[in-house]
């Protein structure tokens, strides 16, 4: 079976000199208090893409977190490449800042059958040619917290795009698929997450995982709802080790800095 590494490097600053291989980098901001590391993955983000009312979020909550500047030189630094979405959220003074900064403007309004998470995921992957999508990481801020209905719409996004790599973030944690097509080792970044983590199944019981590197391992364990699911799980050094029979969801808390 094939092998597929995870790591988040994204939550530490660039360090000079790093020797370890380079990842491409996108961004989308979805509708939800933004985590306070934004401006961080924004930095490491090649293309940023605003859902909707996400653009709102920058244009509101970016400047609280620059107190000492002023809010429209932090605006300005701060301008989403494209706003996509059904365009319901997003506030008319908002949509003419950006645009008047060049932001591109895609109304997908006509198409109410998939979520703006989902129409941001393949814009990204159909729209932007120069984007290396082998070593892409599509990072998701705002995509946990508020209605659960848009919490659970967006871990669909993730088993829609199961070839993509995408990450959904908040405050207090983040979210991946591991899909069954592959082994897993999980690099942990200790300084910035952990060490409380879980493996989900979504959808269908997980018949049999195996795991190392968690203070309570598995050995060929079934997990399903109304049974056993791992969660409130520890990391117990830097590298995690996961087979599973089905696709399972990595999650793992990030430290308040």
């Amino acid at each position: 079976m094939e092998l597929m590494t995870h790591s988040s490097p994204f939550l530490l600053p660039p360090i000079s000199g790093d020797q370890r291989p380079s990842l491409n980098y996108a961004l989308i901001v979805l509708n939800q208090q933004l985590p306070k590391y934004t401006p961080l993955i924004w930095n490491h983000a090649k293309v940023r893409v605003c859902a909707d009312g996400g653009a709102n979020r920058v244009f509101d909550e970016i400047p609280l977190l620059f107190p000492t500047e002023d809010a429209l030189d932090v605006r300005c630094r701060y301008k989403p490449d494209v706003i996509k979405g059904d365009m319901d959220s997003v506030r008319r003074e908002v949509l003419d800042f950006y645009t008047g900064l060049g932001t591109k403007v895609v109304d997908e309004s006509h198409d109410q059958d998939t979520t703006d998470l989902h129409k941001c995921v393949a814009y990204i992957c159909d729209s932007t040619p120069d984007l290396d999508k082998s070593s892409l990481r599509i990072l998701v801020a705002g995509a946990l917290g508020g209605r659960f209905d848009h919490e659970a719409g967006n871990i669909n996004v993730l088993y829609r795009f199961s070839t993509t790599r995408i990450i959904l973030l908040s405050d207090d944690c983040l979210i991946y698929l591991l899909p069954r097509t592959h082994s897993h080792e999980i690099y942990i970044e200790p300084s910035i997450e952990g060490p409380h983590c879980g493996l989900i199944p979504i959808g269908e019981p997980a018949r049999s995982t195996t795991t190392t590197g968690l203070q309570w391992d598995m050995t060929d364990t079934e997990m399903s709802f109304g049974s056993l699911i791992s969660t409130s799980n520890i990391v117990k050094g830097e590298k995690v080790t996961v087979q599973s029979s089905s696709d399972l969801l990595w999650t793992i808390s990030i430290k308040k800095v």
